[in-house]
């Protein structure tokens, strides 16, 4: 690839990065598109007697999640990473150094950004006379990372015969039972409001919540506060804890 590098697609687009990688570290391109403050670190000039670039095992596994963090250097670091890759023959090895122990961490942060989205996506049923059978299932999520193209597939096997959308500050996804399409980011307000399966689905929380067996710091660990505001179990959370004491005490027949 020679000339001017081409513009990523969309934040998390690490095939388009990997694709001018080569190039960008043989010095016959540049970055052209700013991706948050990072386009001035892609400049760097190659070194003229360095290898040619070959992955090491592991590399695309890795990058490909580093590309989904939030993080506006990201791009930045791996490319930083890979020349040092060039010029330090057997780095890849080398586990404990700073800036791969960096990257893995962004790695693993975007990974338990996917599990949480799995879990934690609540849906809301509406009318909708372009889906099939006059009903769709919307939900509102805010992911902290670039993460909703690596979750659709969940989402389209979990429920690949109900027409649903995933609304997101990031982006948004579409299920029409056939097709996935994706959109622009969405406003809080574009989600649907609370329904009457929703407030039947709060009365069975309430009647299932075992007080003797809540374990407040846990609780948070597994399914983080900043998540709470998608859930609508959640909303009973407080008052739970509250009057957990006096119904353990109740159930104990103290």
């Amino acid at each position: 690839m020679g000339g001017a590098g081409l513009p990523l697609r969309y934040p998390a687009d690490w095939s388009g990065f990997a694709a001018q990688l080569p190039a960008l570290l043989g010095g016959g391109a540049d970055w052209t598109q700013a991706v948050g403050d990072q386009a001035a670190l892609f400049a760097e000039p190659a070194q003229a007697s360095l290898a040619p670039w070959t992955p090491p095992p592991g590399w695309d596994a890795l990058g490909r999640l580093v590309a989904m963090h939030a993080d506006d250097d990201r791009y930045a670091r791996l490319l930083a990473f890979a020349r040092r890759l060039q010029r330090e023959p057997g780095l890849w090895a080398d586990r404990l150094d700073a800036d791969r122990r960096h990257l893995q961490s962004l790695a693993r942060q975007v990974s338990r950004e996917i599990h949480k989205t799995h879990a934690f996506v609540r849906f809301r049923e509406v009318a909708d006379d372009t889906a099939a059978g006059g009903r769709r299932h919307v939900a509102w999520f805010e992911p902290a990372h670039h993460v909703l193209r690596a979750v659709a597939p969940f989402f389209v096997k979990r429920f690949a015969q109900h027409p649903w959308a995933i609304l997101t500050p990031r982006g948004c996804l579409h299920w029409d039972g056939q097709r996935l399409t994706g959109a622009g980011p969405a406003r809080r307000e574009d989600a649907p409001p609370e329904d009457a399966g929703e407030a039947l689905w709060l009365t069975y929380y309430r009647s299932i919540f075992n007080p003797a067996r809540l374990k407040i710091a846990a609780m948070k660990k597994e399914m983080p506060v900043r998540y709470w505001a998608h859930m609508p179990e959640t909303r009973l959370i407080s008052e739970l804890v509250r009057d957990a004491p006096r119904r353990e005490g109740g159930m104990r027949g103290v």
